[in-house]
């Protein structure tokens, strides 16, 4: 899952970026309006967290000018400010949620979750292939009911070639939902994390595809 943060308090954005990329999410951030909206235009994100009060344009601005281009990427409005009409104008632009300064991060946590659950139109939270279920409100993942603990990324990984079931899914592609935007490194990190899940949950779980990429097939206990 990709998440873009739009935030100019800069050790509040580094400290998100910092626990999300730990739950697993693949976060990028900006510290204006304009570069968010630029940002928000040119990449693919799974949801959005966005400051209004922001230099160069202030987030409901960003939020409305979205909308108004057809985007529905979930927006957590983040604020300082706190009152009614202040959250009733965030909402009216087209923001999904709103989270007033100073914030739990266990808050903000579970309304990112909350929101993601939400833009699947209400899918179940579970994904099953085959005897793998992989849970998406805990982060367990059983096969032939056997628990098998993962790092972030692992899960990360194997959600999305789990979500893909069946297809065949590109480095590139599995690069673009879990890594952010700024990541520069080797691509064949990919394969790092393919043969730990290979190691961990079998290997015969996920077939590479010679000059694709890979498949994930239905497991059998």
């Amino acid at each position: 899952m990709r998440v873009l943060i739009v935030e100019d308090e800069r050790r509040l954005a580094r400290s998100l970026a910092q626990g999300l990329t730990a739950e697993g999410f693949a976060v990028d951030v900006v510290h204006s309006g304009t570069d968010g909206l630029h940002r928000a235009t040119e990449g693919s994100y799974d949801l959005i967290i966005l400051d209004i009060m922001l230099p160069g344009m202030n987030g409901y601005r960003v939020c409305a000018a979205l909308r108004a281009a057809g985007d529905e990427t979930p927006i957590l409005m983040l604020t300082a400010k706190d009152g009614e009409y202040d959250e009733a104008e965030g909402l009216d632009t087209g923001a999904d949620d709103y989270l007033t300064k100073p914030f739990s991060y266990v808050v903000l946590v579970a309304r990112v979750r909350a929101l993601l659950r939400r833009r699947g139109g209400g899918a179940a939270p579970k994904l099953t292939v085959g005897d793998l279920v992989i849970d998406r409100g805990t982060r367990q993942v059983t096969r032939g009911g056997v628990e098998t603990p993962l790092t972030a990324k692992e899960f990360t990984v194997l959600e999305y070639l789990a979500s893909r079931a069946g297809e065949v899914v590109s480095k590139a592609e599995i690069l673009e939902h879990g890594w952010d935007f700024a990541y520069d490194g080797d691509p064949n990190i990919v394969e790092v994390y393919v043969s730990a899940l290979r190691r961990k949950l079998g290997a015969g779980l996920i077939a590479t595809i010679r000059g694709a990429g890979y498949r994930l097939v239905a497991p059998r206990g």
